[in-house]
């Protein structure tokens, strides 16, 4: 027996599109929780050096740049708004998922050489406006905020490609045929009377 070829076309196609869901959605997610642990841990650490005396400073992400979990948060609220809104806006709030993932990158890039938060740590430390520091290293965090601020990003651009096709929340309460349709109360039946009262209305009308 011979299948039609646009049958099989359709499959293919929807496939492809609960796919890109599932990718979408472990993508958004995943990339969401390593930029929120990446900001929390050590991004940088020094010595800060005053009048002979050395005490080891660090710099968390939250530190170097609080744009990088604020970027994240967005992208996760955009991720479940994909799902709560249809055609432009669903476009429009995958174009912002895709910025913020595009957006976490270019702040953990400029921040994985970032020692501007180490000397603020420093002065700190010392209880000094101005304090210098040595021995600057930086850790392999920011680059694992970066990773993660691309797979915000690769989340954005599937929902781009694909999200026209995806269901929407509300979907399933806005099938035909589903809807209520009230009845007048038939005054035989005393369950529906009672009905009619807790709704509010007179069933003797």
């Amino acid at each position: 027996m011979n299948r039609d070829p646009a049958e099989d076309d359709s499959q293919d196609g929807q496939r492809a599109t609960r796919r890109a869901l599932a990718l979408a959605l472990l993508c958004g997610a995943a990339g969401a929780t390593v930029v929120l642990i990446a900001s929390g841990q050590t991004w940088g650490e020094a010595e800060a050096a005053m009048g002979g005396v050395e005490l080891p400073v660090t710099a968390s992400g939250g530190d170097v740049s609080g744009l990088s979990s604020a970027l994240a948060l967005v992208g996760l609220a955009s991720l479940v708004a994909v799902f709560a809104v249809r055609r432009t806006g669903r476009m429009v709030v995958a174009s912002v998922l895709a910025l913020s993932g595009a957006g976490a990158v270019g702040a953990a890039l400029l921040g994985s050489g970032d020692t501007e938060a180490l000397e603020s740590r420093a002065a700190e430390a010392m209880g000094l406006t101005e304090a210098s520091v040595t021995s600057v290293s930086h850790t392999g965090w920011p680059w694992a905020s970066a990773v993660g601020g691309l797979l915000l990003l690769c989340a954005g651009l599937l929902a781009l490609s694909y999200g026209r096709h995806w269901p929407a929340m509300s979907g399933r309460y806005e099938r035909a045929g589903t809807r209520r349709v009230s009845r007048r109360p038939d005054p035989d039946r005393p369950e529906d009377m009672w009905r009619a009262l807790d709704r509010g209305e007179d069933p003797t009308t």
